[in-house]
C-alpha cells in the first residue's frame, strides 16, 4: 500500500502532462530568392510562474532532396517533447541536392563539390532560423542557453555540420551571436562531411547523442574516404569524441539499416529522455555506448562504399 501512495503521483503527473493540449504555429523565418522559408513552433500552455523553457530545434531528414518539416511521422514526436516542456521548433531549408540532381547525375567526381555546397546552405538555413529563435526568445519564452538541434538523416547531418562548424569558428557562424553554442545535439542516423580525410575539433563540441544502425546504406556508419573527404559517422563521431573526453551517447543498432532514422523518436524515448536530462539539463560528464541486438534479425552486409551511398539517395 505504501509503494501505492509513492506511485500516484508519478502516475497523475504522467497523465496530466499528457493531457496537455498541444498548439503549433507558423511563421517566415527567411526568403531567399524565390524560396520561401518557414518554421513551425509547437508548445503547451507556458507554466505559471512565466519560467523560460529549453528548445528542441528539429531539422527533418530526405537526402537533401524531399521532405517535409510537418511530415506526419514527426509529429508524435513533437508533441511528446512539448508536453515534456520543450518549445519544439521545426524548420524548413533548401534541399541543395535536389537542385544538383536536376542539372544531371550526381556521379562520384560531381557528388563532393555539390554535396558541399548543399551542406553550406543548409547550415545557413540551420543558423538563421537559430537567430530567429534567438530574436523571439523572450516572446515565446524559450531558454537561449538551452536549445538543442535534432535532425533525422539529411536533417542530421545538418545539425552535426552546424556543431561541427561551430566548434571550428566556421565563417558561417557569423549568423550566429557571438559565444553563442548549443546545448546539446540528437542525430538520428547522421554524419559529418569534411573536404578533408581526418576530423578536426578546434573546441570541444555540445553533448551528443548518435543513433545509427551498423547496416545503414544511405548514411555510413563508420567512416567514408573517397576523393580526398571524408564522410563520417555515427560510429566514427563517438571515437573522437571519446578520444577528446567529451560527454556523448551512442547508440548502436546491430543488423540495422537505415530505419534508426525515424524509429527512435518512438522507441527510444527513454534514451532521449536520459541525454537530454542527465548530459544537457544537468551537464553531467558521462559517456555512454548502446549495443542493441535483435536475436530474430537475420545477418546482412555492413560495407558501404561511395557507390552504394549514391546509388541509395540518389539514383535516377
Amino acid at each position: 500500500m505504501k509503494r501505492l501512495f509513492v506511485l500516484l503521483p508519478l502516475l497523475f503527473a504522467t497523465l496530466g502532462a499528457s493531457a496537455q493540449q498541444v498548439a503549433k504555429s507558423s511563421c517566415i523565418y527567411k526568403t531567399v530568392g524565390a524560396d520561401t522559408l518557414r518554421l513551425d513552433r509547437y508548445e503547451t500552455a507556458p507554466a505559471a510562474d512565466g519560467a523560460r523553457r529549453p528548445c528542441l530545434l528539429f531539422v527533418f531528414g530526405g537526402g537533401f532532396v524531399n521532405g517535409s518539416r510537418d511530415d506526419a511521422r514527426y509529429v508524435p514526436f513533437f508533441e511528446y517533447y512539448a508536453r515534456q516542456g520543450y518549445v519544439v521548433v521545426s524548420i524548413d531549408y533548401r534541399l541543395g541536392l535536389k537542385l544538383a540532381r536536376a542539372n544531371g547525375p550526381l556521379d562520384a567526381e560531381r557528388f563532393a563539390e555539390a554535396f558541399a555546397a548543399t551542406l553550406s546552405m543548409a547550415t545557413n538555413d540551420l543558423f538563421d532560423a537559430t537567430a530567429h529563435v534567438l530574436t523571439q526568445a523572450e516572446a515565446w519564452g524559450i531558454d537561449p542557453e538551452r536549445i538543442v538541434t535534432c535532425g533525422s538523416s539529411a536533417g542530421a547531418i545538418t545539425v552535426l555540420t552546424g556543431e561541427y562548424a561551430l566548434c571550428n569558428a566556421h565563417p558561417a557562424t557569423r549568423r550566429l551571436p557571438a559565444g553563442f553554442r548549443y546545448a546539446g545535439v540528437v542525430s538520428f542516423a547522421g554524419a559529418i562531411f569534411d573536404t578533408q580525410e581526418r576530423m578536426r575539433w578546434a573546441a570541444r563540441p555540445a553533448p551528443m547523442l548518435l543513433f545509427h544502425g551498423d547496416a545503414d546504406r544511405n548514411v555510413p556508419y563508420d567512416a567514408l574516404y573517397a576523393m580526398g573527404a571524408g564522410f563520417f559517422g555515427s560510429k566514427h563521431i563517438a571515437g573522437e569524441l571519446r578520444r577528446m573526453g567529451a560527454p556523448y551517447m551512442f547508440y548502436s543498432a546491430e543488423n540495422t539499416d537505415h530505419s534508426m532514422a525515424l524509429t527512435p523518436m518512438e522507441e527510444n524515448r527513454y534514451e532521449i529522455d536520459a541525454f537530454l536530462e542527465k548530459l544537457v539539463m544537468q551537464h553531467l560528464p558521462l559517456q555512454i555506448r548502446t549495443e542493441a541486438t535483435s536475436l530474430d534479425r537475420p545477418a546482412v552486409n555492413a560495407r558501404f562504399t561511395l557507390t552504394d551511398y549514391l546509388e541509395a539517395n540518389y539514383a535516377e
